[in-house]
């Protein structure tokens, strides 16, 4: 029976939007994960939703506990992961508010567990990589959100960098040297560790601002992200819901 994890989600947790909703502590062999899981019904279909960075957002993007996270919704019994992120834009025509369907991912992060083979003592552990981002789940994804006539733009390379600190001009230009269409925080390794947990993993970025190398732009900001992220988080819901929902046909 399907089961979607979804990893951010804020706001889903509303009674009016999930049904039988109920809390779940699920420790793994890796300790917590950043939440509470939230268990419910959406559209009929079971959905399980952890906050990536804690219910208050207390834990920076170095501290989230990606392996915990990932084995807590495979623990109960998760079929598919979609997710949700803000990112920095690094084109042009990808604005404000914008979405962008990620299908490709650049792990720029230094200091974080990107893996749950911890040793090669029960043989060597190789995760293919090629293709990181589950090609049926886009779809459903994307057709939705051409039904909302939201601006989702079908495929891009994330950057994940570090974090907590933004980016310097340079390596904004860098970013956008090697290939990257938008940088985040939070996509690596998450998105590594659902591949090889065997989850078919999504997820939906959406542009808040345009990093630091737009020279007529002013540098990206923490406010700045939360006000475009806010004015957009309908949006974020809707979509969410409608192809969730599009699960039960």
């Amino acid at each position: 029976m399907t089961k979607i994890g979804i990893i951010g989600g804020s706001g889903l947790d509303d009674p009016k939007l999930m049904q039988e909703i109920q809390e779940i502590n699920q420790e793994t062999v890796y300790g917590m994960p950043s939440s509470v899981l939230t268990s419910g019904r959406i559209g009929g279909v079971k959905v399980v939703v952890v906050a990536r960075h804690g219910k208050k957002h207390q834990y920076s993007p170095t501290q989230v506990n990606n392996r915990a996270n990932i084995q807590a919704l495979k623990d109960v019994g998760v079929t598919h992961i979609i997710a949700t992120t803000a990112c920095g834009s690094l084109k042009q025509e990808i604005g404000r508010g914008d979405f962008v369907l990620l299908d490709q991912f650049i792990d720029f992060t230094r200091f974080r567990k990107n893996t749950f083979a911890d040793s090669f003592e029960n043989g060597p552990v190789h995760t293919p990589m090629a293709e990181p981002f589950n090609d049926d789940l886009r779809k459903i994804i994307y057709e939705n959100s051409k039904q909302l006539e939201l601006k989702m733009y079908k495929k891009g390379t994330v950057i994940t960098i570090e974090g907590p600190r933004f980016s310097t001009k340079a390596e904004s230009k860098m970013f956008i040297t090697w290939g990257a269409d938008v940088v985040n925080m939070s996509t690596a390794p998450e998105a590594m560790l659902a591949v090889e947990a065997g989850i078919p993993y999504a997820a939906i970025a959406m542009s808040t601002d345009y990093d630091c190398w737009k020279e007529d732009e002013v540098a990206v900001s923490w406010d700045e992200i939360l006000k475009v992220f806010n004015q957009n988080a309908e949006h974020v819901k809707a979509l969410l819901i409608s192809a969730i929902s599009s699960f039960k046909n």
